[in-house]
């Protein structure tokens, strides 16, 4: 697909001139791309027809045009458009007007939705950007509102990355290239438009962003673009809690989770989003790298499978590395084992929650996988039978195994409890029998009192829940 489309590019193009869009774009026509508006949504065609119907500019933009030309089918579709959103709810009855940051249009279609964007501009400077209402900035130079509406050339050049930057014309099929996003597609490049620290300034989200699409797409972060970031990764402190949840789901609920995983330590953004989990990571890396990353694999492959992801399992085994030792010191100082764990768990979600909002429906099975943590070794009498059916059974179950397989050693616990659940009522009552005295002497361990296993993971004992993790 991409090596028509290719063909056309006459010669490389500098680093220099890659960053800056041009005020005309390069227009690929027909027979220089291999682009057709029947493989867009048929519900995003119809608002761009009607839109230039109606007089206005309208072109589909961004990722959907962008994911086409590298071969994957998008699952969201944009329109850019010089109507204004009042504009876009007056051609369509089932347009809602959204958002107060960034205005924009959604156009409903059953369960379909389109998002319509008016034409973004530059933001005014100095005497004129104090006397304007649609725009405002932090003192960091953050943009709080960007409501400043533009033309076709300057929506370009305020788009983030020159691969977002492409517009496909659906009446002439042709593709709109206003700052060399096909060059850096070819060479598999997120680089972002403009000066790459004063795009930053602009919305440290972008930093995440730039992070997503490269592990998404398989790209690389082009160097300049790359250069700030460590610098400035502390910004995203600055970022409401509510934004960066959504954004922590995009980073690792795209099927591409533990290679966001591994840029996100790189380029030093992972401790902004997870402060505690990051220290652990620092005292012990083996151990909380192994962790994360099995949990991360394993989400990706739920994904990829197509099988629900829940986020309660995901953040449960992102927050996880920080508990044992919270747990551990309220034990050192008198606190049995399980309100200990539910004691250093409320801490810690009380502390991440002031980085990422972490909605209550999360938060809750959160703190019932971590305290089945505790409870799964506690099995004499009815207690394995009872454990058997709490509804959170399976997410503990499941994470004792992601536990183990991450190096923990939990004396055969994930194996009995494998057995256990295959086991006939009387081989359950022999099982019981076994454990004997020796876990009341022991104390029958807990989740705090960690030990390493040496000899690599643990083999995985039979398959994973069927049903959304952690629920």
């Amino acid at each position: 697909m991409l090596k028509k489309l290719f063909k056309s590019l006459r010669s490389p193009l500098s680093l220099k001139r890659q960053a800056h869009p041009r005020s005309t774009p390069e227009v690929l026509g027909p027979r220089q791309h291999s682009l057709q508006r029947g493989q867009f949504s048929r519900n995003a065609v119809g608002v761009v027809d009607r839109l230039q119907k109606a007089g206005y500019q309208a072109y589909l933009v961004g990722g959907c045009v962008r994911d086409l030309l590298i071969g994957v089918q998008p699952k969201d579709f944009d329109v850019a458009t010089s109507a204004t959103p009042e504009q876009v709810r007056a051609e369509f009855r089932n347009a809602r007007v959204i958002g107060r940051r960034f205005k924009l249009a959604h156009v409903h279609f059953g369960r379909e939705i389109i998002e319509v964007a008016t034409f973004r501009s530059n933001h005014p400077q100095g005497d004129d950007e104090e006397d304007s209402h649609q725009s405002a900035r932090h003192e960091s130079g953050r943009i709080l509102r960007d409501n400043v509406y533009g033309t076709l050339e300057s929506d370009a050049q305020r788009r983030d990355f020159t691969i977002n930057a492409l517009y496909f014309d659906v009446s002439g099929e042709r593709v709109l290239d206003y700052a060399h996003g096909v060059h850096d597609i070819r060479n598999r490049l997120i680089r972002l438009i403009g000066d790459p620290e004063q795009r930053y300034l602009e919305d440290p989200v972008r930093m995440l962003r730039a992070v997503r699409f490269a592990a998404k797409l398989g790209f690389e972060i082009e160097k300049h673009s790359a250069a700030p970031i460590r610098r400035l990764a502390p910004m995203l402190r600055d970022i409401p809690a509510a934004r960066l949840f959504e954004e922590v789901l995009k980073l690792f609920l795209a099927g591409r989770a533990e290679r966001t995983f591994e840029l996100l330590v790189e380029y030093d953004l992972f401790a902004p989003l997870f402060p505690a989990s990051a220290k652990a990571l620092e005292r012990d890396p083996e151990y909380a790298g192994d962790l994360i990353r099995q949990a991360l694999a394993n989400t990706d492959e739920r994904i990829a499978l197509g099988k629900p992801v829940t986020p309660a399992f995901l953040f449960a085994a992102l927050l996880w590395p920080a508990i044992p030792a919270r747990a551990a010191q309220l034990q050192a100082r008198g606190m049995p084992p399980i309100p200990a764990m539910q004691e250093a768990a409320h801490d810690l979600i009380v502390e991440q929650c002031k980085r990422i909002a972490i909605p209550k429906r999360f938060t809750i099975p959160i703190r019932e996988i971590w305290d089945m943590q505790e409870r799964l070794p506690r099995r004499q009498g009815k207690r394995a039978d009872l454990l058997l059916e709490n509804p959170r059974f399976r997410a503990g179950y499941d994470f004792l195994l992601l536990r183990e397989d991450a190096g923990e050693q939990t004396d055969g616990l994930g194996d009995w409890w494998t057995d256990y659940q295959d086991a006939s009522d009387s081989e359950r009552r022999s099982m019981i029998r076994e454990l004997g005295n020796r876990q009341e002497e022991d104390g029958e361990g807990g989740a705090p009192a960690r030990k390493r296993r040496r000899g690599g993971r643990n083999r995985r004992r039979g398959p994973r829940s069927e049903a959304p993790a952690g629920e």
